[in-house]
């Protein structure tokens, strides 16, 4: 058997249907060489090869249908070499199901400018930037691991790609910050179109004939160049759209930003938010017109002890390291069957173990979050069937429990 498990398949002629719409949104399957998706899907990262502190199985049983490995990270280490002579990314972590990589564009962002939150909240560490150079070619960084120059181009990120064996791959692209004036967005936009052309002709002729290719919409916070860049992606070789960059400086901004990139766009392609979590954003994204989302928010708040609930005055959140809960005999969640609720284990135990950084505390937390949007993904795609979205969007903004549906 070679490196890629599927190397005899082709790519499905359409690899998305969709079942049922309410308005603008929709529920359907993505169809890949390693399964299926169902969206909207909400996509759990697995950046190193792990979605951190879960073993594979958990993941699936939480109802997972998808996971979505770092291109970036997985190229500086263990290496896509590496990854590739052990039967690819599933075999090589265990994951019998769909995977999507991303391009390695957002980690070039971060290395230039900080994470969105320090973009937005205009915080800088005093660090330099680790991107020595952003060139037609690519862009040549610092390695984080041992401080030698790395490059990776439109090239670069698709072989890394074909290596792992990923289902979806994504191009390659630059995400600029919000704040870029208008003039290097468009340049940055220009060359991400080019750069998209040619991870375009590296895929086609290089990679597994069953792995799809999505690209991505930038333009920054700018309605031309948004515009520009939807039609320039949904015009490629591509079999998926995903709406990248940063998205504005707050969410009615980021909710302007996702209408335009989303004006235009072809109906059938499935189309990918990048990067968004929060449980409003992603209720407004799906009346919107999106199919499946990935972001690190519920693992992220699981290591920092906090759970995703039915709050939406403290954005679903409930920071259980605080001293207010110590001692709750309460479930994390009354009604939630995530096995930490329907477990037994209390808010008190967690918060026991939160405090004192115990593993099992992550682990409890990151299988109740993770949970917790499974339960909303599921509960709009029935909600979409049954024509009965706007009902079901307002009744978890009230509070209501996402599975109520």
């Amino acid at each position: 058997m070679g490196p890629y498990p599927h190397e005899s398949s082709t790519r499905p002629a359409q690899p998305f249907e969709i079942a049922a719409r309410d308005g603008s949104a929709r529920t359907g399957t993505l169809r890949t060489a390693h399964g299926d998706v169902r969206t909207p899907a909400f996509v759990p990262l697995a950046s190193n090869a792990s979605v951190r502190g879960l073993l594979p199985a958990e993941v699936a049983d939480l109802g997972y249908d998808m996971v979505l490995g770092n291109t970036f990270h997985l190229f500086i280490t263990p290496g896509h070499d590496y990854v590739r002579a052990l039967g690819g990314l599933h075999r090589f972590m265990g994951w019998d199901g769909p995977i999507v990589t991303d391009s390695g564009g957002f980690q070039v962002f971060s290395m230039g400018h900080g994470s969105v939150s320090d973009e937005i909240k205009g915080r800088r560490d005093g660090r330099r930037s680790m991107v020595h150079e952003i060139s037609e070619d690519g862009v040549r960084f610092q390695s984080y691991m041992d401080g030698s120059e790395r490059f990776m181009g439109p090239e670069t990120s698709m072989e890394v790609q074909a290596a792992l064996g990923s289902d979806i791959a994504l191009a390659f692209d630059e995400c600029t910050p919000f704040h870029s004036d208008r003039t290097y967005t468009l340049r940055s936009m220009e060359r991400t179109h080019r750069w998209l052309d040619r991870c375009v002709a590296w895929q086609r002729e290089h990679a597994p004939a069953w792995q799809l290719l999505y690209g991505i919409v930038q333009g920054g916070v700018h309605e031309d160049l948004r515009a520009e860049s939807t039609a320039y992606v949904a015009a490629a070789d591509v079999d998926g759209i995903a709406i990248g960059g940063s998205l504005g400086q707050d969410k009615d901004q980021m909710r302007e930003v996702l209408g335009w990139s989303l004006a235009g766009l072809p109906d059938a392609p499935p189309r990918h938010l990048l990067g968004i979590g929060d449980v409003d954003d992603i209720l407004h994204a799906v009346a919107a017109g999106i199919d499946s989302f990935d972001c690190a928010t519920p693992t992220r708040l699981a290591r920092h002890g906090t759970a995703l609930v039915c709050d939406p005055d403290r954005r679903w959140r409930l920071d259980l390291t605080k001293a207010a809960v110590a001692g709750s005999a309460e479930p994390i969640a009354a009604g939630c069957p995530c096995p930490a609720c329907a477990g037994g284990f209390t808010r008190g135990y967690v918060h026991y173990l939160a405090r004192n950084r115990e593993l099992t505390g992550s682990r409890l937390l990151a299988l109740h979050n993770l949970t917790f949007m499974a339960e909303l993904m599921a509960g709009l795609r029935a909600a979409i069937a049954a024509g009965d979205l706007a009902a079901y969007t307002a009744r978890v903004l009230a509070g209501d429990a996402p599975y109520r549906a």
